[in-house]
């Protein structure tokens, strides 16, 4: 039984996501310093986008468990289903 390969991100992905990550934080950070409003409104800004930053880290890290987890299964019951398949040979004749 041969496993397929499990597709891998590159290195090059990962900067550009890095990159993209400290990019849109900088810019949201400038942003809300730079607003002409007062100190309240902008902390205000700022919990509401680390909040939005954090949670949408717990999305991610949720949608991924759950994709491991079902391809575990399907793992599973690929294999129960390989063992059952050739614990049931068609060709042997039955025991009379």
């Amino acid at each position: 039984m041969t496993t397929p390969l499990k597709p891998q991100n590159t290195a090059m992905f990962h900067l550009q996501a890095w990159i993209s990550f400290a990019v849109a934080m900088t810019a949201m950070g400038i942003g809300i310093a730079y607003l002409p409003v007062s100190a309240w409104i902008r902390a205000f800004f700022a919990l509401g986008g680390l909040f939005l930053v954090t949670s949408s880290f717990t999305l991610a890290k949720v949608i991924r468990d759950r994709q491991e987890t079902e391809s575990m299964v399907n793992r599973v019951d690929q294999a129960r289903l390989e063992k059952l398949l050739a614990d049931h040979d068609l060709f042997r004749p039955e025991a009379v």
